[in-house]
């Protein structure tokens, strides 16, 4: 019996505990940042108390109660750089970095981790394969915030190590609406393409549900690109937000992909209003919301409604035959 693993779950930092971590003072000061602390069962008197580890413990502490979940990929940000390819923190609305989130998961057994590197730094190479050694099991890419272009031909050197290690590439794609602004553009499922021609696993998240490039709707864009190539993949995470109407739905009517979806809940999101059964209502039965409604652990309340709304079984295993765990 394969596992049931998070591919998608996100962790937060301000420095604490000398962990590395960064939020811009734009973000710091907007309501999402007060959100996103209270999403984790944080508050930030008590990460300055107990440093940023705090935000790993209690995700590792939640996901020992569930029932249903049993590890979760924590995913590093890498920053936006400057032009002498090192980290510009007046263009980096949040940094994890790789050596705090790699230590810090090995405290906590359900745990992996997800490394980022932006291709784009001088020693992108040396540090991808210092990740690989320190236990990476993918790479995590938000194009529209780290300003990575994936069609660069410049990113070829990267793209081959990534393949010759076997780690697969999990990047945003369509719009993007956590930060407070974006280079849309650069979620367009097509820049994808050069990737997946040097042979990367790539696990387009979200699967472009969202947003549209060149008067086209990146959902159709990112199909069009699964059928010429069988290494692109998608993840589920995000798709039951009530600001995300029929995403899933339309995704997982792609049968021919089932093989290729991946489970993830882009935690901690899935603690906001922006995720509830009740967003659901003209799709479930209402007793099927009411028993939903009463599910307290977030990974088993995501799971069960994710279930509820037709998700195939293989989708909630698929991670644990594609990662190294």
């Amino acid at each position: 019996m394969h596992p049931i693993i998070d591919i998608h779950c996100h962790t937060a930092g301000i420095g604490s505990g000398n962990s590395g971590c960064f939020i811009s003072p734009d973000l710091r000061k907007s309501w999402k940042y007060r959100v996103y602390l209270n999403s984790f069962g944080v508050q930030e008197h008590e990460l300055l108390h107990h440093g940023d580890k705090l935000v790993l413990e209690r995700l590792s502490a939640s996901l020992t109660a569930s029932g249903k979940v049993d590890m979760a990929v924590v995913l590093a940000m890498d920053g936006a750089l400057d032009s002498q390819g090192k980290l510009d923190q007046s263009c980096t609305e949040m940094y994890i970095p790789n050596d705090f989130l790699a230590e810090a998961v090995k405290q906590h057994p359900n745990l992996r981790f997800g490394a980022s590197i932006n291709p784009y730094r001088r020693d992108a190479l040396e540090l991808l394969d210092k990740a690989v050694e320190a236990g990476a099991v993918l790479m995590k890419w938000l194009p529209s915030i780290q300003h990575i272009d994936l069609a660069d031909k410049r990113l070829v050197p990267f793209y081959q190590r990534m393949q010759q290690h076997g780690l697969p590439l999990l990047t945003h794609t369509g719009d993007e609406a956590s930060f407070t602004c974006a280079r849309n553009e650069l979620g367009d499922p097509h820049r994808l393409r050069l990737a997946l021609e040097q042979g990367v696993t790539v696990i387009a998240a979200h699967a472009a549900a969202n947003g549209s490039n060149e008067g086209e709707h990146n959902f159709s864009r990112f199909l069009r690109l699964c059928d010429l190539h069988q290494n692109l993949h998608a993840d589920i995470s995000a798709l039951t937000q009530i600001n995300r109407p029929g995403q899933l739905r339309r995704l997982i009517q792609q049968h021919h992909l089932h093989g290729r979806l991946h489970y993830g809940t882009d935690m901690p999101l899935t603690n906001t209003p922006l995720v509830s059964p009740l967003g659901h209502l003209t799709r479930l039965a209402p007793w099927t919301v009411a028993r939903l409604m009463t599910i307290k652990n977030p990974w088993d309340r995501d799971l069960e409604l994710k279930r509820a709304l037709g998700v195939p079984e293989e989708v909630f295993t698929n991670p644990a035959r594609l990662l190294r765990i």
